[in-house]
């Protein structure tokens, strides 16, 4: 067995970049005036303009109006599903619950706000743990044979 120290470790090729060194005489491409051009604004030390300047138009940021209160940040989006997808999913006796319809694929992980509407119609006796229901979806549940056991809003981590 090799020694352990004796490995080649390199970093891959082109994670390494040379540092560019400018004002090193004619002879390096960089000369005189460094690669900054001749004159203006950003050719001198500290020069060039702040994030946001457009030459004097109005900014972007000062063009768009501001104005009132959105409530868009903090807008739930409810996830839909249908009885009819269920139906497909589920047997008979099974429980829905949000872990269920993620390991049958009806929601994905990130999914927490879940909505089941009656679109379709329910044979199969199943019992629902979610928090959102229509009321239409309730009375096909109970018409199937079905349950639907009230859960407390989870905590989200």
């Amino acid at each position: 067995m090799e020694n352990p120290g004796s490995f080649d470790i390199r970093p891959p090729k082109g994670a390494k970049k040379k540092r560019k060194i400018v004002g090193r005489g004619t002879g390096s491409r960089l000369q005189k005036t460094a690669g900054r051009g001749n004159k203006g604004q950003n050719s001198r030390a500290g020069g060039g303009v702040r994030p946001g300047f457009e030459g004097g138009q109005m900014p972007l940021y000062r063009r768009i109006a501001r104005r009132g209160f959105s409530n868009y940040p903090f807008k739930v989006v409810n996830v839909v599903v249908n009885l009819s997808m269920i139906e497909n999913k589920y047997s008979e006796g099974e429980t829905v619950s949000l872990e269920t319809l993620r390991e049958k694929r009806l929601i994905k992980k990130r999914d927490v706000q879940v909505k089941i509407l009656s679109q379709g119609d329910l044979t199969k006796k199943l019992t629902f743990r979610i928090l959102k229901l229509s009321a239409a979806t309730k009375e096909k549940i109970e018409k199937a044979g079905g349950s639907v056991v009230p859960v407390e809003a989870e905590a989200k981590e």
